[in-house]
């Protein structure tokens, strides 16, 4: 299938800007440039009931937005939500939008986690952030207003490599929301040389992330690191995990589908083969995006009422 006619827009307008690709400036510029960036393409902010800020272990700030039409006070599922950006650049105000847009569309808390960047804290310090950031969501649920029986794990790209191994980590979470996750640190599969140029994420900033993240060769094997190869992935919770037919994660996303599927997880699988690694957020201008979300939100809303109240 062809890119879609505004993906195509958006990568012609890319292709002209004078200003450096992420992988030729340092992860401090790239972190300004990345936000600035998502600023133009992200949909305006929906109104949420409430939004909160905690620190968790004297380090880690976790966001948490409460959805529209409920009250403060409501018992509500959760979602701990990784926010990508291949574990060097992205904040919590990069994936704001997307983050009130699941939990509007899914009724459920969403705690965005603000895990330590690589290359100043390399790997295993985000896994180590957003395990302790889930585990205080289901720990502390009695005074945060939330059904600890109903709590998901997701995110995208970095952040959905993240929710998976969070999964493979901690017991009792009801589902995996994965959107176009890295599953491989070794990026051999085919869709890196298929995609690996002229759509964004290309193979040179798949290279400066992971030279930032796991400057150690002998970590990219590391489960931790790349989930698909963790020796079993059975007992996880169910998935819904998303791809786009031009990201160069594409292949090894579907991978992981199947494996979860072989060792006996329910998984869901949703392809978008005229998207782009990154369109989630970039619903201002892709109008797929927005319906990506929609679909996301009702992923979640469904694993949430199979659990009994």
């Amino acid at each position: 299938m062809s890119l879609h006619p505004q993906v195509a827009a958006l990568l012609d307008k890319a292709a002209s800007s004078p200003l450096p690709t992420l992988d030729a400036v340092t992860p401090f510029v790239a972190r300004r440039l990345y936000r600035e960036r998502c600023a133009v393409v992200t949909p305006e902010p929906p109104t949420v009931t409430d939004t909160r800020i905690f620190l968790v272990e004297g380090r880690i700030v976790v966001r948490c937005h409460r959805p529209a039409g409920h009250m403060r006070d409501d018992v509500l599922p959760a979602l701990v939500y990784f926010h990508g950006g291949g574990w060097t650049i992205g904040d919590l105000d990069t994936h704001d939008v997307l983050c009130r847009q699941l939990a509007n569309g899914a009724h459920c808390a969403v705690f965005s986690v603000e895990y330590r960047l690589a290359p100043e804290s390399p790997f295993p310090a985000a896994v180590d952030d957003c395990v302790a950031a889930t585990r205080f969501v289901l720990e502390e649920a009695s005074s945060l207003r939330i059904d600890a029986r109903r709590v998901a794990v997701g995110g995208d790209s970095a952040g959905g490599n993240l929710a998976t191994v969070v999964a493979l980590q901690l017991p009792g979470l009801v589902f995996q929301l994965l959107i176009y996750p890295a599953t491989d640190m070794r990026a051999g599969h085919a869709s890196h040389r298929r995609n690996g140029e002229g759509y964004l994420l290309t193979s040179k900033l798949i290279e400066y992330f992971r030279g930032h993240y796991i400057p150690r060769r002998a970590d990219w094997s590391d489960w931790r690191a790349s989930p698909l190869l963790a020796p079993s992935l059975a007992g996880l919770p169910p998935a819904y995990l998303l791809t786009a037919g031009y990201d160069p994660l594409a292949d090894e996303g579907r991978e992981y589908a199947e494996r979860l599927a072989r060792e006996g997880v329910e998984v869901s699988c949703q392809d978008y083969p005229d998207m782009i690694h990154g369109f989630i957020v970039m619903g201002r201008v892709i109008d797929r995006a927005n319906e990506a979300v929609a679909k996301c939100a009702a992923a979640l809303r469904g694993a949430f009422k199979k659990v009994t109240a």
